[in-house]
Parts: structure tokens; C-alpha cells; sequence
């Protein structure tokens, strides 16, 4: 369901700390190539952080974007998932394959079933995390780091997401991703890897798409928050992604 017999349909799913705001300049550019563009917010993150509890858990993330999916009636869609967001279009593509065109895993995040998001960062980087949770808001959630940790070095920029970034609850770090076939769902599906400068938290996470069949890898020269940095070279690729 696209804006014109051209458009193609565009649903952008944000990372940890982040929202829905982190996608406006991309938005923005498909949306004046004829595109139509939502960025849903999960839940108890940026203009949803009234609603941050312990009990949200990767499920609900899940459940966020494929109800937006549901209620605006999307069919062939190219469903990104940047970082944490990851996680969330696993999910939604283990729920319903039949509306979505293509995955875009943007520097993402990536576990198999069952297993939880601590699971596959580095033991220490899960470890400093948690300690972090527990001195802030006694394990409720995660507090922001500066937007150097995503690869953000202009200090404009900065300035604009060290505004908008949001604790995020860390119950969605230590849940499972309860999904039932392979990541992915036998969709179609690429990689985009982010590689200057790189985020080394997501190592074993690209490790581990090289070694499996039936993925396609790009790469953009810059940082993880790319829909931050380069916002043009994104639009370009995913345009390209969602008429491959």
C-alpha cells in the first residue's frame, strides 16, 4: 500500500533510548520521493516514556510495530529495524511474513530464538549495563549515553538527540525473543553495516550474519546512528533495498 503506483511503503522502528523522532530527516526524504513513511515509538521511549514499567518486555516491543502494521492496513512493507530495533522486526516478521516485502537490519542488533538480548553483547558491556540500571532507577532502566556512543560526532547533532534520547527499560534486555522459526522467517532480508566509525558492541551480531545463507550485506561509511549522519546516503540504499 504506497503513496502513488510507484511508492513503495516504508515502516522504521528506532533503537535503544531512542523514538519515532530519531527517522525524520530519513522520513522526510522518501516521503518527497513519493513513499509512504511511519516511525512507530515503542513503548516507555520518547514521547512514550510516561508509559516505562517492568514489565515491558521484547514481546511488547513486538507487538508495538505489528500493530501499526495492522491498524494502518500495511501490506508489502520494507520494515527497518535500526540497532535494538532489530529485535522488534524479528519479531514482526515471525507474526506476519504475508505483509512485509523486505527486512533491513540497520547495524541492528540480532538474536536467535529464545535467547535474550544480553545474551549476545559482550559480557562486559551486559555487565556495565546492568550496573548502570540498578544505580539509576534501581533496575528499571537503562540510563542514555552520550550520542558519541552512536557514532554522532557533530555537536549539533548531538545536541538534537542528547535532547530527545530516554531511559530504556531494561526489561526488553533481559526478556527472550519468543519467536518460532528462523530470524528472519525465510523473508527477504539485508544487513546494513555502519562502519565509520563502527559499533563495536555489534561484533558478534555481524559475525554471525556472514556466516549465514541467504542474507544480504551493505555497508555505509558512518556512524550507527546513520539516520542521524547520513541521512541521504540511508534514503538512497533503502529505496534501492525496496525495489530490489
Amino acid at each position: 500500500m504506497g503513496v502513488g503506483l510507484d511508492g513503495l511503503t516504508f515502516v522504521l522502528v528506532h533503537g535503544a533510548w531512542h523514538g519515532g523522532w530519531c527517522w525524520v530527516r530519513v522520513a522526510d526524504r522518501l516521503r518527497a520521493a513519493g513513499h509512504r513513511v511511519l516511525a512507530p515509538t515503542c513503548t516507555g521511549l520518547g514521547e512514550r516514556a510516561h508509559l516505562l514499567d517492568r514489565n515491558l518486555t521484547l514481546d511488547t516491543f513486538g507487538r508495538d510495530v505489528a500493530g501499526v502494521i495492522v491498524a494502518e492496513e500495511l501490506r508489502d512493507v520494507i520494515l527497518v529495524g535500526h540497532s535494538f530495533g532489530g529485535l522488534a522486526i524479528s519479531a514482526v516478521a515471525d507474526a506476519m511474513p504475508e505483509r512485509l516485502r523486505h527486512l533491513v537490519y540497520l547495524d541492528a542488533m540480532i538474536v536467535e530464538p529464545g535467547r535474550a538480548p544480553f545474551d549476545v553483547l559482550p559480557p562486559e558491556v551486559a555487565a556495565a549495563r546492568r550496573r548502570a540500571a540498578a544505580e539509576s532507577s534501581g533496575s528499571l532502566s537503562l540510563p542514555a549515553p552520550p550520542a558519541a556512543a552512536f557514532g554522532v560526532l557533530d555537536p549539533d547533532d548531538a545536541a538534537w538527540v542528547e535532547r530527545r534520547l530516554t531511559p530504556h527499560p531494561l526489561g526488553t534486555y533481559e526478556s527472550p525473543l519468543t519467536i518460532r522459526g528462523p530470524v528472519g522467517n525465510g523473508l527477504p532480508r539485508t544487513y546494513v553495516d555502519c562502519t565509520d566509525p563502527s559499533y563495536p558492541a555489534l561484533d558478534g551480531v555481524k559475525a554471525w550474519v556472514r556466516r549465514q545463507p541467504g542474507w544480504g550485506w551493505r555497508e555505509l561509511a558512518t556512524g550507527h546512528d546513520a539516520m542521524v549522519s547520513a541521512p541521504d546516503a540511508l534514503a538512497a540504499l533503502l529505496c534501492g533495498l525496496g525495489r530490489a
